[in-house]
């Protein structure tokens, strides 16, 4: 039986409450008129202030929501941080971890996204986490070893158990916004490659099992022939995923 496929909408900082509501009301609107097909997991990642109120508006819907980032603490004086208890409250269920972006931006190791793993998993949060090589990397032929690295730093420090409450998204960072996109040829190596890691290190019933996700300028034109390389199972879809239509066309691909 195939996997269906799963889609996460990572928007960033885009979009005010209006855009976030109008934009879930119509896609449920369009859900409701059975013009999308529920062969796929729709995952959606707003920011901080509307995930509450997003996650009220499609309760009991196939589309579920996401927080784009989580504190690797559980409480304290952490001024302006949010903790996996506070998500946990108000249903949210999956958070975007490991971003490229949290590293330039922001300065964030692999012993950061850790912390950030386990204290998600341990309140029962399911972890998209990412990993991703320069374009230096590549040119060196380093971003086998460094995708490597990247996993045996992080999830790879988690049990069995733990890791049914992952998935991984490969996006390689000259790839992120840039209107560039690796090869459909690229994107299936690695994607096998970080495949027979789980397998070497979990066995194959997790190698098998575990969702590898595809982000890096994905759009509509696209995205079919890029999900449909076997070992990609779906998509981590950045600025193609913030206006209805472009969105729209991706989902039903």
């Amino acid at each position: 039986m195939m996997k269906k496929k799963i889609i996460v909408a990572n928007w960033k900082m885009n979009h005010d409450f209006y855009e976030t509501t109008s934009f879930l009301r119509n896609i449920l609107k369009i859900v409701f008129e059975k013009k999308i097909e529920h062969n796929k997991k729709i995952i959606i990642a707003p920011s901080y202030p509307f995930l509450h109120i997003s996650n009220q508006i499609v309760q009991g819907t196939f589309i579920n929501i996401a927080s784009q980032n989580v504190c690797c603490m559980e409480h304290g004086a952490y001024t302006g941080e949010v903790s996996a208890i506070m998500l946990k409250s108000i249903g949210i269920r999956s958070v975007i971890v490991g971003h490229s972006e949290r590293k330039k931006y922001f300065f964030e190791k692999e012993s950061i996204f850790l912390k950030k793993i386990k204290v998600s998993i341990k309140h029962n949060i399911y972890v998209i986490f990412c990993v991703g090589e320069t374009l230096d990397d590549r040119k060196k032929n380093k971003h086998f070893s460094v995708i490597k690295n990247q996993l045996y730093e992080t999830v790879f420090n988690c049990t069995e158990k733990e890791i049914s409450y992952l998935c991984i998204a490969y996006e390689p960072i000259w790839a992120i916004g840039t209107g560039k996109n690796a090869t459909n040829e690229q994107i299936q190596i690695m994607h096998k490659f970080i495949r027979s890691l789980f397998f070497k290190k979990y066995g194959s019933y997790v190698a098998n099992n575990i969702y590898i996700l595809y982000g890096g300028s994905i759009n509509h034109t696209n995205v079919k022939r890029i999900l449909y390389e076997k070992d990609v199972d779906g998509g981590l879809i950045g600025n193609s995923s913030l206006k209805l239509d472009n969105f729209l066309k991706i989902i039903n691909s």
